[in-house]
């Protein structure tokens, strides 16, 4: 074993038994380690219907219609990778890493494995994932899609995901993160490298839609160069018992670029704990950070942050929640931190219940009071995340109706 590899496991096995900075803390014991061994699949369509609409309502295409690939990884096994792009390089990260010696440089150098004990978990565990790279100057013609699917009852999912977009290069990723029917407790722990070289563009969505059970604990960080553009879209609509998420984007060349988008609703028992942070380490970098939240009886945590350590930054951070019953809560945590002079950095932070006016508006030009809620939430949720399937689409108008009527 290299020296950098025992290092790397001596760090995480410090951190084995280390908390969290933010939610629930879940006993990895309770969990059983997720098989790392699964029949492989040449054809999604060959999957059960159920399965099928399973992918489906978080934005993967069995019949790859409008995909450019497709990567399963069920429990901690890839089931299924599939490529029609040539200019794509999509494959597990086992794989990859094994095919590559110059990938140990890409390999745990942005997530830290001592970060908390979900992170310390997934090294220890050699979790495999999903590796995905575009060559420079090539242009991705249809998204790339990726399912994680939790299998088993009682079970932690451990993944691994690096990304690379090399320089000149554009790439969209619609990543959906879901349980098989008959699953409702289980742990999620991911772990996404992204890499977006001089002048590249990623565009990254995931959508979640879990169990009442599920805790979920992504550890996302992005490293964007001169000229590069990183957009994050992250959708999390339906029932879910914890989700803890902070992803976090290096603006590490000048003129970089981010945005990232947060909509989600919070259902009764659910506690969603949602961040964004943008790091500005060169000239002339700019951020958005945008979320919109709903409650209707969970909990929402929405974090923003901003750190400006160069000149000519410029960020603004929105955090919008609405309440819609007396039994949920919002609470949003901006921060900017400049330490720097000749940098911008603003917010917009709001939560309350639908403005009564707003309706009274609607209504006085036809619509029911019904029509006017769902109208004014749809407004609320929409963030422009283009990509996505109709299926999806409608499950979302289902989820939003649901939301606005049954409420």
């Amino acid at each position: 074993m290299q020296t950098d590899d025992v290092n790397l496991k001596k760090r995480a096995e410090s951190a084995a038994e280390k908390k969290a900075t933010f939610g629930e803390d879940f006993e990895l014991e309770k969990f059983e380690e997720g098989s790392k061994i699964s029949k492989p699949i040449e054809d999604l369509q060959t999957l059960d219907e159920e399965s099928k609409r399973t992918l489906l309502q978080v934005g993967v295409v069995p019949s790859e219609e409008g995909r450019s690939g497709s990567l399963l990884v069920l429990d901690n096994s890839v089931m299924h990778s599939s490529l029609k792009d040539k200019d794509i390089e999509l494959t597990s990260t086992h794989k990859a890493l094994e095919k590559y010696e110059w990938l140990k440089d890409y390999s745990w150098k942005l997530v830290a494995v001592d970060t908390d004990k979900y992170t310390a978990k997934t090294y220890l565990e050699n979790a495999n994932g999903y590796f995905i790279r575009v060559p420079a100057g090539k242009k991705s013609s249809m998204p790339v899609q990726t399912c994680l699917l939790l299998g088993s009852e009682k079970t932690s999912q451990t993944v691994h995901n690096i990304v690379i977009v090399e320089e000149g290069a554009s790439l969209d990723i619609i990543t959906g993160c879901t349980a098989k029917k008959g699953v409702e407790e289980g742990l999620h722990l991911g772990i996404s490298e992204m890499y977006v070289k001089k002048g590249a563009t990623l565009n990254f969505t995931m959508i979640h839609n879990w169990a009442e059970q599920i805790g979920v604990r992504p550890r996302t960080v992005v490293r964007v160069e001169e000229g590069g553009t990183y957009i994050s879209n992250y959708i999390c609509l339906k029932p879910v018992r914890s989700v803890q998420m902070y992803p976090t984007v290096r603006l590490e060349g000048e003129g970089a670029v981010t945005r990232l988008n947060t909509i989600a609703i919070a259902h009764p028992g659910s506690e969603l704990d949602l961040g964004s942070r943008a790091i500005f380490n060169a000239r002339g970098t700019k951020a958005e950070l945008i979320s919109r939240t709903i409650t209707i009886g969970g909990r929402i945590i929405a974090r923003g942050e901003m750190i400006a350590n160069a000149k000519g930054a410029k960020g603004h951070l929105e955090c919008k929640g609405l309440v819609l019953t007396d039994k949920g809560s919002q609470l949003a945590i901006p921060i900017l931190e400049a330490n720097i002079d000749d940098v911008e950095l603003t917010h917009e932070a709001a939560v309350g219940k639908i403005a009564k006016d707003q309706v009274e508006y609607l209504m006085a030009r036809g619509l029911t009071e019904e029509e006017a809620v769902g109208m004014i939430v749809r407004g609320f949720l929409d963030v422009g995340i283009r990509g996505i399937p109709d299926e999806l689409r409608n499950e979302i108008e289902n989820t939003i109706t649901q939301t606005a009527f049954g409420n």
